[in-house]
């Protein structure tokens, strides 16, 4: 069971790849992200990147992991001091997320951009990619198991549906069985909905708790 004086903070994470591009002054800027639960995942794919790209000049990467992003890492890969990987790994503190890997590819157009314009262009290669990631948050949750008769299957479906709540999985024998997940600070005001709703009929039990994932909707805007 979790400690009861203890906090759990959110975080967020992105669920998939997302890939965006900038270009400027004929230099093109291709920008990858990834999840990364390691240091060791991050660096896999930073080479991947760099193999699939061999024929680019520049591969600047910035990483965050762990849930209370104690690792920080970014790279300008020969660009200018601060004007590659800094403002890639700003980009990712900024939309608060961890546990993600970015790297962003540039080719040299042949005309020199100046540090602003660098700044400029990672920064914006790096907000489309992010912008192309889903990203979900991770909350301290419940995953709860209600049963309930037929008859109040339909009252309890709407108060979940107006919540944003779809069961995981569902289970009808005499009585209808389904499981939902729940951040742990609405566990007392759905039980209580429920109850109300089914004059105490309905039956609630945790059957799991710890961080669980919740999607964002709508998707990040870059």
């Amino acid at each position: 069971m979790a400690d009861k004086n203890k906090i759990f903070l959110p975080y967020k994470i992105i669920e998939g790849p997302g890939c965006g591009e900038y270009e400027e002054k004929k230099s093109r800027f291709l920008a990858d992200i990834v999840p990364a639960a390691s240091e060791e995942e991050a660096a896999a794919f930073i080479d991947a990147v760099k193999k699939k790209h061999y024929d680019a000049r520049h591969h600047c990467p910035a990483m965050i992991i762990g849930r209370n992003r104690e690792i920080t890492r970014c790279s300008d890969d020969g660009e200018p001091s601060g004007t590659a990987g800094k403002p890639i790994l700003e980009v990712l503190l900024g939309a608060e997320v961890t546990n993600a890997v970015m790297v962003v590819t540039r080719y040299f157009g042949g005309t020199l951009l100046g540090t602003g314009g660098l700044v400029r262009a990672y920064t914006q290669a790096a907000k489309a990619a992010l912008s192309d990631a889903r990203i979900a948050t991770m909350r301290y949750g419940k995953e709860i198991t209600i049963v309930t008769e037929y008859a109040d299957l339909g009252k309890i479906q709407y108060l979940m549906g107006a919540r944003g709540i779809e069961p995981s999985d569902s289970r009808y024998t005499d009585k209808v069985e389904f499981d939902i997940c729940i951040p742990a600070e609405q566990e007392r005001e759905v039980e209580k909905a429920l109850t109300e709703a089914t004059a105490a009929r309905v039956r609630m039990e945790v059957t799991k708790e710890g961080y669980f994932k919740f999607v964002d909707k709508p998707k990040m805007e870059g």
